[in-house]
């Protein structure tokens, strides 16, 4: 027997689902941790740099809603979307965080952890006037089943077909069902750090910096023109920054990681390749740890001790629920921990989401700058709660006002 078409789902819900035909797993629950949510697939680091496949033109330059187009993107290849997407299904925030970049936050109508993430993205929206996000209550999707996708009846799933092939509760079956009878599958994932798909993925795939995911995300929603403009903004962020950096020599060691567990935090390598680094790499801190641990791995304080960083950056450290002063008195209360050379010179930084989108990379390369390198970029405030810090005008390093106009389509 065949699935049933979009159009039969809503026709017959309640009685398509109820007969088995699309049983599927329960829901994954949302994570609550007041830091950010770990990764539960299992993936591993892979070293291999693999070329970046070029986006395809849209078939057609005009903005019309109606007429047909494509666009292109590893591991799924070309896409077809007959008009533009209204509501959004994700999974993870790089791809929500997309959408609101584009002016689309609130057609986003899924994502894993939305209450966590609602607040911790909240905390940027602060300093973008007339700029405001809502996904409080999506649904939790990390772990999605078919029959809520038929629910949610989106125009899109800003999701890596690879990511949700790697969860157990899903086969190519499944994505094939999902991509032909609600919508189609568009995202990358593993370009997270360079790790590896499931194996049936492994040919059809690329790695990507974000903002070459971001341009072809917004070739589906037919916003090149927003794309382009903070594309910009960023390059003359680059720029600014690489102008002034110090020698190698005179960088910092960093390390950045999960400190909610002080005693065992998790820890991520400053120059991992792949967007999870997106905001470390162009300002060229100094892995603490090199070879000896890979970004994911939980330490002890003996292990950060003999690494020790010059900077610790406190992933999810400007989340409302996150206690940052607690997190530095953690470090500086353990026997081991406050020996630690960044805990003695009070350079333990609160970080934002690791999932990060091109509006947070903004906020994030402005952060770190600061954060490792004050004399060339401005101090840094210190942190211990609250929204993005207020940075007076002739410190910031990207103009805010520019960066909410666009979001808000006023090109």
């Amino acid at each position: 027997m065949t699935a049933p078409t979009r159009r039969e789902y809503l026709a017959y819900g309640g009685a398509v689902a109820g007969s088995g035909l699309l049983a599927g797993c329960s829901a994954g629950t949302e994570s609550g941790s007041t830091t950010e949510p770990t990764e539960t697939e299992a993936e591993t680091r892979t070293e291999t740099e693999t070329d970046t496949s070029t986006a395809t033109e849209t078939e057609s330059e005009t903005t019309s809603t109606t007429e047909s187009y494509a666009v292109a993107m590893a591991p799924m290849g070309e896409v077809a979307f007959d008009r533009v997407p209204e509501r959004i299904f994700t999974r993870l925030t790089h791809h929500a965080g997309m959408a609101f970049a584009l002016g689309r936050g609130n057609d986003v109508n899924a994502m894993h952890a939305p209450d966590y993430y609602h607040e911790l993205w909240s905390q940027f929206t602060e300093r973008l006037e007339g700029v405001s996000l809502d996904w409080k209550g999506l649904y939790s999707s990390w772990d999605p089943d078919k029959e809520t996708l038929y629910e949610l009846d989106s125009d899109v799933h800003l999701t890596d077909p690879a990511s949700v092939a790697a969860l157990d509760s899903w086969d190519g079956a499944d994505l094939e069902e999902i991509g032909e009878n609600v919508a189609p599958w568009f995202g990358n994932k593993f370009s997270d750090r360079h790790g590896t798909p499931p194996d049936e993925w492994t040919d059809a795939y690329r790695y990507y910096d974000l903002w070459e995911i971001f341009e072809r995300v917004a070739q589906v929603f037919r916003e090149e023109a927003r794309y382009e403009a903070l594309a910009e903004i960023r390059a003359d962020l680059l720029e600014m920054i690489e102008a002034d950096l110090p020698p190698a020599d005179r960088r910092p060691t960093a390390v950045m990681g999960g400190m909610s567990d002080v005693q065992n935090p998790y820890v991520y390598n400053v120059d991992t390749p792949g967007f999870l680094t997106a905001h470390l790499r162009p300002l060229g801190p100094l892995d603490a740890f090199g070879d000896d641990v890979s970004s994911g791995d939980r330490v002890d304080m003996e292990a950060m001790l003999e690494a020790d960083p010059d900077v610790i950056f406190t992933l999810g450290g400007m989340h409302p629920q996150t206690d940052m002063a607690a997190v530095r008195d953690g470090l500086a209360d353990d026997s081991v921990g406050r020996n630690l050379t960044a805990v003695e010179n009070g350079r333990v930084y609160a970080q934002g989401a690791r999932y990060q989108g091109p509006i947070l990379n903004l906020f994030q390369l402005e952060m770190t700058a600061k954060q490792l390198y004050p004399d060339r970029f401005g101090e840094w405030p210190t942190y211990v709660d609250g929204p993005y810090p207020e940075i007076p005008d002739d410190e910031q390093l990207f103009d805010r006002e520019r960066v909410a106009a666009i979001i808000r389509g006023e090109l």
